[in-house]
């Protein structure tokens, strides 16, 4: 009997792996049926398995369409299997965008740390998920005044530096189209405003924003790219206006934050043309 409730289990850890390499190769949210059927598994023991991966972070169900998608745990989730020498092999294949979104950040650390100390500002990862900001990473300031932590939430991407960053490479009518869809009252942006700012950061590779993260705070933001130039994150700092003054943003941060998107960027085989 023993043998039996073992092999069980093991059956069912399985299962729950193939749906997390699912849901990370999809790029799109995925219905029960579909995950019952990709995995050749019964609907009841397929949702039982989904309910426990969303209790713990790792699945996010939406609450109107009832789709599933990788939840905001499930990066740390793959570096700790990717980690452990017993179940290398074996979890590899729950995608290789677990893998990335790790790498990600344990590579931007380092460089967040150094940019969080010298300008003693809170310096954040930041990448998109289903065209909101999501706050990844943090490296905190020692100030006695500054925002609250945003780590884990996420936001419109209009309302914030690294959303734009991260959007500028999209075109103008999909980006108009996401705008006017957000349901969220006082949330839809100016769009003649938004157009002309996302020109300006095309040009630069810079987005500053102003409020957006609340009353009197500023964002700072520089993207990084992968070997296809395709972006992954940003780098972000923010803080309150009146130590985020225009010269000291111009002159001192932009140019440390292009440098260690610049570096991370490299690492990930990024070669500007």
């Amino acid at each position: 009997m023993q043998d039996t409730d073992t092999d069980y289990t093991i059956h069912n850890v399985k299962k729950a792996l193939e749906l997390l390499e699912k849901l990370a190769e999809s790029e799109e949210p995925l219905t029960l049926k579909d995950l019952t059927e990709s995995i050749s598994f019964s609907s009841t023991k397929t949702f039982r398995l989904l309910a426990t991966l969303n209790e713990k972070g790792l699945v996010e169900r939406d609450a109107v369409t009832g789709s599933y998608q990788l939840g905001t745990r499930a990066e740390a989730f793959g570096k700790r299997l990717l980690d452990s020498s017993n179940l290398a092999v074996e979890v590899h294949p729950v995608g290789q965008r677990l893998l990335d979104s790790s790498n990600l950040v344990s590579y931007s650390h380092p460089v967040m740390e150094k940019l969080a100390r010298k300008y003693d500002e809170a310096v954040y990862l930041t990448v998109l998920k289903d065209n909101e900001v999501l706050f990844l990473n943090m490296v905190d300031c020692e100030q006695l005044i500054k925002a609250g932590p945003l780590v884990g939430r996420k936001f419109p991407f209009f309302t914030n530096a690294a959303g734009k960053v991260m959007k500028a490479v999209d075109s103008w009518d999909l980006l108009e189209k996401l705008c006017k869809r957000d349901k969220r009252s006082g949330k839809r942006p100016d769009l003649g405003k938004l157009a002309s700012e996302m020109q300006q950061i095309r040009v630069t590779g810079v987005a500053v924003d102003n409020g957006g993260l609340g009353d009197g705070i500023i964002s700072v933001a520089v993207a990084v790219r992968d070997y296809a130039g395709k972006v992954v994150g940003a780098l972000t700092m923010l803080g309150p206006s009146f130590r985020m003054l225009a010269e000291r943003i111009d002159n001192e941060i932009i140019p440390s934050m292009q440098e260690g998107a610049d570096l991370l960027s490299k690492r990930f085989g990024y070669a500007p043309g």
